[in-house]
C-alpha cells in the first residue's frame, strides 16, 4: 500500500514515498529532500539459502551520472563498474542495517539504492540509509526497527545539519550517523583535531534529528512480516556439545595463544564433525559457533579475562622499524602484536595525481592517496590475488581520512603523496595500524607533516545491563565481541572515527567511555611512536623527484607549450622530466635532480621572457634592407635596427658593413611602440669611438 510522510529537518523536509515506483519489489521508497531523489528497493528470497549459516546481504549504492546533467566519461560513456564513492556509500547503508535483522534469518536479500536527482545545496549520504530503513519496514522483510541518518558538520562553534559539498570543504568537523530512536549504530567522524567534548556535542544534535525520523517512520511497517524460527533441533544440539565440549573449548579460548588457539579450536571442531551426517554438518557447525560465542563472553564478563590475560586497557605490544625498503621514498613496519603493517611512500608530480571524475566535482585533482591491500598470507590463509575489494577500499578510506589533516597544503610541499599498507600479518585493527605506519613512513620520507596520527580499535562485550570495554581488540574480540569503534588522533585532538556495532544499538555511557578510553590508549601510541621518530627528516630521499615551480605570464603559456606542443615536448625528453602547466601561469618541473630541474627552469625563462626596453640580447640578422637591418633577438621576436643605430659614425651605404643573414650581432631595446613593434639599437652596446673619416 502506498504511503507517504513528510519528516522536518531543521528548516527543510524529506519526504518518504513508499511504493510509489519499482512496485514489483517486496519494499521500495523514493526519498526527496530538496532537489535531491533517490529510489531505495528491497527484495529477499522466499526461500533460505541451503546450508547457510551467515545472513546473505547485498547492498548497492548507484550514482547516476544524469542526476547531475552530466554524461558519462571515458570510451563507453556508459556507467561501469562501482567507483570508491559508490562503494562507501553502499558500505554506509550496510553497516547500520545488518545487525538490526534477527538471528536464523538466512534468506537472500537485497537492498538497492539509486540516486536519481542530485542537489549538491545539502548532502544526500544518509537518504540511503533512510530509504533503506523506510522500504524494509514496508516489506514483509523480517526487519522492524525504523533508522534515522544525518549528517551534521562544525565549524567556529557553529553546527549545520546535511552541509551541501561547498561548505565540507570548509569544516572542522563532519559526524556521519545512523540510529534507532533511542540509541547509535554507527558513527563516522572526520576533522581538524577535533575534541571529544565537541563530537559529542554534535552527536547529541544527531541523535535528536535521528529519533525524529525514526518516530515518522513507524507508520510505515509492514504488518506482514515473515516470521523467523530457531530450528527445532538446535537446542537439542547446542546442549549436547555444551555438555561435552564446554571445558575444551574454554581451555582453547583462554589457556592458549595466537595460532595455536585456532589450531586447537579446529580440531575440536573436526573431531565433532567427522561422526556427524553429513545434512548435519551444518547444523552442527552454528551450535559450535553458537558455543564458542558463549563461552567467550561469558568468561570475560564473569571473571574480567581476555583471551591473552591483558587488561581491559591494556595495548599488545610495539615494534616499530624504519627506513626498511631503501628504493622507497619512505617506508616503515608498524607492529602490534600479531597486527602487523608495511607502509610505503612514493612521492610523484603534479602528473601523478588522481583525476576525480564524478558528480561532484568538475576536473579535480587528489594529490594525497592511501591504498590498503590484505593478501591472504596476512591470514595464513590460501586464495587468489585480486583487485581491492569493499573491505579494502573502506578500511583504505578510514585511514587516509586519518591522516589527511597533517598533511601540508601544496604551496609547502608540491608532491603528490601516495601511501601503500601492505598487511603482513592480521590479528585485530589493521586499518588502525595502517595509520601509524603511514604516518611513521610519512615521517622517514621527509613529508612536513604536521604531527604523528595514531589509531587504536575499541571493542565491546555487552549482556543486558553488563559491559566491558576493551582497548585495542585482538580478533577473537573483534569476532565475538558487539562493537568495532576506531578512532585515531594526534596529541591535540581526533581526526577521524568509525563505529560498527552487532547489537541493536549504544547508549551514551558507553560512547562516552570509549572515547576517554580510546584518548589514552592513542596518546600512549603516540608516545611510543615518537621515540622512534619525532621530526620528518630533513632530506627527501635520493631516489625521490626534485620539484620545482615558477610562475610565468599566462599568455606566455602558450609560448612554452609551443605549436602542437612541440615545445613543452622537446623539453621533456630531452631532459627526461614532468612539466605541468596550470591555466594561473604555474609552471611545475619533475626532476631526477636539482641540477636538471634549474636547468629546465632557465630555458624556460629563455623561452619565455618579455622582449624589455634597455635590456640587451644577442640575436641574428634575418632581413637586411637598405634603411636598416632586422634581428630575432628572443622567441622568434623580431627588431628593427636603423641604420642610424647601427654604428656611432654616419653609415652612407648598408652594404659597406658586410652583414650576412644569420650573424650574430648584440642590440639594446630602444622603444617598443603601441603596435609592439621593438625598435633596437647596436651602437648602444658598443663604446663610442673618435670620428673618422669613412
Amino acid at each position: 500500500m502506498q504511503k507517504t510522510i513528510e519528516i522536518e529537518i531543521g528548516d527543510t523536509t524529506i519526504k518518504v514515498e513508499t511504493h510509489r515506483w519499482a512496485k514489483k519489489s517486496n519494499g521500495s521508497v523514493v526519498v526527496t529532500y530538496k532537489d535531491n531523489i533517490v529510489l531505495v528497493t528491497a527484495n529477499m528470497k522466499e526461500e533460505p539459502k541451503e546450508d547457510q549459516d551467515f545472513f546473505p546481504l547485498i547492498v548497492d549504492f548507484r550514482v547516476n551520472t544524469y542526476a547531475a546533467g552530466k554524461i558519462p566519461g571515458g570510451f563507453f560513456k556508459r556507467e561501469g563498474k562501482p567507483s570508491e564513492r559508490e562503494i562507501l556509500l553502499s558500505r554506509l547503508i550496510d553497516r547500520p542495517i545488518r545487525p538490526l535483522f534477527p538471528e536464523n534469518f538466512y534468506n537472500d536479500t537485497q537492498v538497492i539504492g539509486l540516486l536519481l536527482s542530485a542537489d549538491f545545496s545539502v548532502d544526500y549520504d544518509s537518504l540511503g540509509i533512510i530509504g533503506a530503513s523506510a522500504a524494509l519496514l514496508s516489506s514483509t522483510i523480517p526487519f522492524t526497527t525504523p533508522l534515522g541518518a544525518v549528517k551534521i558538520g562544525w565549524k567556529e562553534g557553529n553546527f549545520k545539519i546535511n552541509p551541501g559539498q561547498k561548505e565540507l570543504k570548509e569544516l572542522d568537523l563532519i559526524i556521519q550517523a545512523a540510529g534507532s530512536e533511542k540509541d547509535i549504530v554507527m558513527l563516522e567522524a572526520t576533522g581538524k583535531e577535533f575534541s571529544e567534548e565537541v563530537f559529542k556535542e554534535g552527536l547529541g544534535l544527531a541523535k535528536e534529528i535521528i529519533a525524529n525520523i525514526c518516530r515518522a517512520q513507524q507508520s510505515l511497517i509492514n504488518n506482514d512480516k515473515i516470521q523467523v524460527e530457531e530450528p527445532a533441533e538446535f537446542k537439542r544440539v547446542y546442549e549436547q556439545l555444551k555438555s561435552n565440549l564446554e571445558s575444551d573449548l574454554r581451555n582453547a579460548i583462554f589457556l592458549i595463544s595466537g595460532d595455536d588457539r585456532n589450531q586447537k579450536i579446529k580440531s575440536i571442531y573436526e573431531d565433532i564433525l567427522k561422526d556427524v551426517q553429513e545434512e548435519e554438518i551444518p547444523l552442527y557447525k552454528k551450535a559450535l559457533y553458537k558455543l564458542e560465542y558463549d563461552i567467550f563472553r561469558r568468561i570475560l564478563l564473569s571473571e574480567k579475562r581476555r583471551t591473552d590475560d591483558r587488561g581491559f586497557d591494556d595495548i599488545r605490544d610495539i615494534n616499530i622499524e624504519l627506513g626498511v625498503l631503501p628504493r622507497a621514498h619512505g617506508s616503515a613496519v608498524f607492529s602490534r602484536g600479531e597486527t602487523q603493517s608495511l607502509a610505503t611512500v612514493t612521492l610523484g608530480s603534479e602528473e601523478d595525481a588522481q583525476r576525480l571524475d564524478d558528480l561532484t566535482t568538475e576536473n579535480a585533482k587528489k594529490k594525497f592517496m592511501l591504498h590498503y591491500n590484505f593478501p591472504p598470507f596476512s591470514v595464513g590463509e590460501v586464495s587468489f590475488l585480486r583487485g581491492a575489494g569493499r573491505r579494502e577500499i573502506g578500511h583504505g578510506n578510514l585511514a587516509e581520512k586519518s591522516l589527511t589533516n597533517v598533511i601540508p597544503n601544496e604551496e609547502e610541499f608540491p608532491y603528490t603523496i601516495r601511501i601503500v599498507s601492505d598487511i603482513l600479518e592480521s590479528n585485530g585493527s589493521s586499518s588502525m595500524a595502517t595509520v601509524c605506519s603511514g604516518s611513521l613512513a610519512l615521517m622517514e620520507a621527509g613529508v612536513p607533516i604536521k604531527s604523528h596520527v595514531a589509531g587504536v580499535a575499541m571493542g565491546l562485550v555487552k549482556e543486558g545491563d553488563d559491559f566491558v570495554i576493551l582497548t585495542d581488540i585482538a580478533g577473537f574480540e573483534d569476532h565475538f565481541g558487539d562493537m568495532d569503534f576506531k578512532v585515531s588522533g594526534t596529541e591535540k585532538g581526533i581526526t577521524a572515527m568509525q563505529m560498527d556495532i552487532k547489537i541493536a544499538g549504544l547508549s551514551d555511557a558507553i560512547i562516552d567511555e570509549a572515547l576517554e578510553r580510546a584518548k589514552k590508549a592513542r596518546l600512549y601510541i603516540l608516545d611510543r611512536m615518537n621515540r622512534s621518530i619525532s621530526t620528518p627528516s630533513e632530506k627527501l630521499s635520493k631516489y625521490a623527484p626534485v620539484i620545482l615551480s615558477i610562475n610565468i605570464k599566462t599568455d606566455k603559456i602558450r609560448d612554452l607549450i609551443g605549436p602542437g606542443g612541440k615545445t613543452i615536448k622537446d623539453l621533456i625528453s630531452t631532459y627526461n622530466v614532468k612539466i605541468n602547466t596550470e591555466d594561473d601561469g604555474k609552471v611545475t618541473i619533475a626532476a631526477p635532480d636539482r641540477e636538471v630541474a634549474e636547468e629546465v627552469i632557465k630555458r624556460i625563462n629563455e623561452l619565455t621572457a618579455s622582449v624589455e626596453i634597455g635590456e640587451v640580447y644577442t640575436g641574428k640578422i634575418s632581413r637586411i634592407e637598405d634603411y636598416g637591418i632586422f634581428v630575432e633577438i628572443l622567441n622568434g621576436a623580431v627588431g628593427l635596427v636603423h641604420i642610424s643605430e647601427i654604428s656611432h659614425q654616419r653609415i652612407k651605404n648598408i652594404k659597406d658593413e658586410n652583414f650576412s643573414i644569420g650573424q650574430s650581432v648584440d642590440v639594446k631595446v630602444i622603444n617598443i611602440d603601441r603596435d609592439n613593434r621593438v625598435k633596437l639599437s647596436k651602437k648602444a652596446v658598443e663604446p663610442k669611438e673618435f670620428p673618422q673619416d669613412r
